[in-house]
Formats: structure tokens, sequence, C-alpha cells
């Protein structure tokens, strides 16, 4: 009878954590996020892509990963300083990691190391969009 009841428990909890996960992932996915993949230090080999939604938030890009315990964004990218030193396909095994028909973008944060982002041609579109449509004044260098 005491094992049955530790089961019920474990399973209550397990059912509070799923139920939070859903609700966080529609939650943002209503206020306007958008999936995005994110790796940080590309540069070492065995960096990792990580599954996120971001959202825009002024001149900040909110990054939220996927399977956190955080309320509160991950990863945050500053619009003023952000460059895109480089776009690309994903390569080999990287498309099942990133969003369906993505685009890698190694971006270069004012401060910091260099981050890779891949996203959709949607999510593309409209980073590409809030990433220029900074304050005048401000120059960004273009990726072809």
């Amino acid at each position: 009878m005491d094992a049955a009841i530790v089961v019920f428990a474990l399973l209550l909890v397990l059912l509070v954590f799923a139920s939070w996960y859903g609700l966080r992932w529609f939650a943002m996915r209503r206020r306007g996020g958008v999936s995005v993949a994110l790796r940080w230090d590309p540069d070492r080999e065995r960096s990792g892509w990580h599954l996120g939604i971001a959202r825009y938030h002024g001149e900040q890009f909110l990054w939220y990963r996927v399977w956190s315990l955080r309320s509160g964004p991950d990863r945050v990218l500053g619009r003023d300083g952000l460059e895109i030193a480089d776009r690309r396909e994903p390569i080999g095994t990287e498309s099942y990691a990133v969003p369906s028909g993505s685009t890698v973008l190694r971006c270069q944060p004012a401060r910091g190391e260099p981050i890779e982002v891949a996203m959709g041609p949607d999510a593309l579109t409209g980073f590409l969009s809030w990433l220029e449509s900074a304050p005048p004044g401000r120059r960004m260098r273009r990726a072809s």
C-alpha cells in the first residue's frame, strides 16, 4: 500500500511538470514565439544544438530553452552590436537538430563569444527585419 502511494505521488509530480512545460510552450507560441535552435561556442567541436522558442522584446531577442526549468530567458541577444558574420545551410546531421528548412546564421554579439542561430524561413525573415530595423545611425554588416 505504501508503494502505491509513492508511485501515485511520482506520477502526480510528473503530471505537474508535463503540464507546466505544455503551458509554457503554449504561452510562448501565443505571445509571438518562434522555433529557434541555438548553439553557443560553435568553434568547439562537440558543441551541440539546443531547441527553444525565441521572441522579440524591444531591443532584445529572448531565447527560452525547451527543456529548462527557468521561467526567464536562457539567452538574451541585444540588437545593438549584434552582427551576422556568416550564413549557411545545415551540414550533415545538423538538419535533424534544427527546425525544418532552417538557415544557420553565425552571429557575433558586441560582447562575448560567437553563437549560431538556426531558424526556418519565416522566422529568418522576422529576425533579419528586426535586426535591420535598428535605430538610425547604426551600421550593420550584411551577410549575403
